[in-house]
């Protein structure tokens, strides 16, 4: 990077992190240091919403997913405007009503402690494994520009981080999160007009559009059929996306404390729910356009040298292994068909203005270049495996930072980074404050001897505010401790809502259960969410092993579906054996 990127990088951290600094003035109690007195208004609860769902995964992942899999994965989101409505009628008023610092609260009064225990217990082991994944993604960013040691580049990046979010709580985690997405928005935009600037002089964004659909890019909407029906190991198709995706939200916004306690900041019920249907119909577009940027500029790599690896820095190390001829080789043969992509694509773009019927044959002449393409990167990915076994193989994390880095003017390049950055900050900051925010509510002061039940003094509130600053440091650890082990989970996006899907079809389940299976008690619903989780980790564990053929939203519905009739049946056997006795 140059000084101008490196100033323009510093200034925009150093920005956030003041800002957040200054907006941490609150109450030094409780509630002022998890919900901000709920004093929030809505659109500032939206962007805090949007900002917590907008990790730096998000942004670094999503393009990289559309340039190998298409846009496919914007399908994940169709079920989100639906969930936004339910939750709006059911759980929103609920947790006003109540006044709860956390949604788990709410499960002791409607079953008993160790249902709510339980459930604590899955939302801070899903979230704390998902938040060490977001605090890895920006040091991807140092580690690739400058070489720098993975390790130590955690370390850095969750520092800093803590520092805000330590002293601020949830005020500094909104007020920063608002200037943080409005800086975001800006700089992709700017991306997108220079992937469509630096395209070649007759190749206009509907060119590129037409070159990234022929190549099975812009495949927003699949249905999940082949020749022989359902394909259920499909990952992203509109009937996973809309059920699966559906329970996904409903989960995630309901009972994931990371995003439910943005809306509990609100000032009243009106607020939280006119942020909540806000999201629903800003997230799915939001999404498509960033997923839209991948789709741009994998048409850009058509008319353009591209890498047969992105992650330059990897790539760099391993030139001076054993195997250096084998991938010098596979790179002088990439070059090759990426000459031929290039005319093939022009010549596909004149066929199409000229509604040449020969335009066919050209569009089957540039699918079959891609797929020779994808066939040299996997044979060059494998190479490298070979030459260095702890190298990160899966590139699709660095595609858009590798356009960033070596395409973009001074000065935007340090733009880009830092909205990186500031995504990362902004997720695993919310994300920091709720883990704490459980981890004294539900656990420190629910099993705490002597626990106070009177007023409590101005003392008393001081030591507790006190305490949840600590669980916020000691949570920044632990994420940084994950952060260490994330380099092997191919692409991030993924992993992230793989992991969320192991755990939140069982705690939407119990809510679920809470809310409208009223016949259902503590014992019935606690136990059946212990076997649910367990037989959604098998499932996943046999899925993953190619036993069985199951996309991962599936594993929402099963484990919501499951807790409801485990908890049916268990009930019914508990009160036929009541009245047999």
């Amino acid at each position: 990077m140059t000084a101008a990127d490196w100033i323009v990088l510093i200034a925009t951290l150093l920005l956030i992190v003041v800002y957040g600094l200054y907006k941490s003035r609150t109450s030094r109690d409780l509630e002022g240091y998890f919900l901000s007195n709920r004093s929030m208004p809505w659109w500032l609860i939206l962007l805090s919403i949007m900002g917590t769902q907008a990790s730096a995964i998000t942004f670094l992942s999503a393009p990289g997913q559309a340039f190998t899999d298409g846009m496919r994965f914007v399908q994940y989101y169709f079920g989100l405007p639906l969930a936004m409505v339910v939750l709006c009628i059911t759980f929103v008023p609920a947790f006003s009503k109540l006044k709860v610092f956390t949604p788990y609260e709410f499960l002791e009064q409607r079953f008993d402690v160790k249902t709510r225990t339980f459930t604590a217990a899955l939302f801070l082991l899903s979230r704390g494994f998902s938040t060490g994944i977001s605090v890895y993604a920006p040091s991807i960013i140092l580690s690739s520009l400058f070489g720098w040691n993975i390790f130590y580049t955690n370390i850095l990046m969750g520092g800093i981080l803590i520092i805000y979010t330590v002293s601020g709580g949830a005020k500094a985690v909104a007020y920063t999160q608002q200037l943080q997405l409005i800086i975001i928005i800006i700089a992709m935009c700017i991306t997108g007009y220079y992937i469509i600037h630096l395209l070649p002089q007759n190749i206009g964004f509907t060119d590129a559009l037409k070159i990234s659909g022929a190549s099975g890019k812009l495949n927003a909407i699949t249905t999940g059929f082949d020749k022989n029906g359902f394909v259920w190991k499909d990952k992203y198709n509109i009937i996973s996306g809309v059920i699966g995706g559906f329970f996904l939200a409903l989960s995630y916004f309901g009972t994931d404390h990371s995003q439910v306690g943005r809306y509990l900041t609100a000032k009243n019920n009106t607020q939280s729910k006119l942020s909540l249907l806000m999201n629903g119909l800003v997230k799915v577009p939001m999404q498509f356009l960033i997923l839209l940027l991948g789709a741009l500029l994998f048409a850009y790599y058509q008319f353009q040298p591209s890498p047969v690896f992105f992650n330059k820095a990897a790539e760099e190390k391993t030139y001076a292994a054993p195997y250096n001829d084998s991938l010098k080789n596979i790179n002088k043969e990439f070059t090759k068909v990426n000459v031929q992509q290039k005319n093939a694509a022009f010549n596909y773009a004149n066929a199409l203005k000229k509604n040449d019927p020969a335009g066919e044959n050209v569009k089957l002449q540039l699918q079959q270049l891609n797929n020779k393409a994808n066939a040299l990167r996997t044979q060059y990915k494998s190479v490298l495996q070979k030459a260095d076994p702890s190298a990160d193989t899966n590139d699709t994390n660095y595609i858009f930072l590798r356009f960033v880095i070596d395409k973009l003017p001074q000065g935007l390049v340090g733009l880009l980074i830092a909205i990186i950055f500031l995504a990362s900050w902004s997720s695993v900051a919310a994300a920091l404050n709720a883990l704490a925010s459980c981890s004294v509510i539900d656990f420190y002061l629910r099993f705490k001897k002597n626990a106070v039940n009177h007023q409590p003094s101005l003392q008393e509130e001081e030591k507790k505010y006190r305490i949840s600053k600590w669980f916020t440091f000691s949570w920044g650890v632990f994420c940084i401790v994950i952060a260490e082990f994330a380099n092997r989970m191919g692409s991030l996006i993924e992993a992230v809502n793989i992991l969320g899907s192991l755990f939140y079809g069982v705690i939407l389940g119990i809510f679920l259960v809470a809310f409208y299976y009223k016949k259902i008690g503590g014992s019935a619903v606690f136990w059946s969410a212990i076997i649910s989780e367990i037989i959604v980790v098998i499932l996943f564990i046999l899925d993953n092993n190619n036993i069985i053929g199951l996309g991962f939203l599936w594993l929402n519905v099963i484990g919501a579906v499951a807790v409801i009739l485990f908890g049916s049946l268990m009930q019914m056997i508990q009160r036929s054996f009541i009245l047999h006795k």
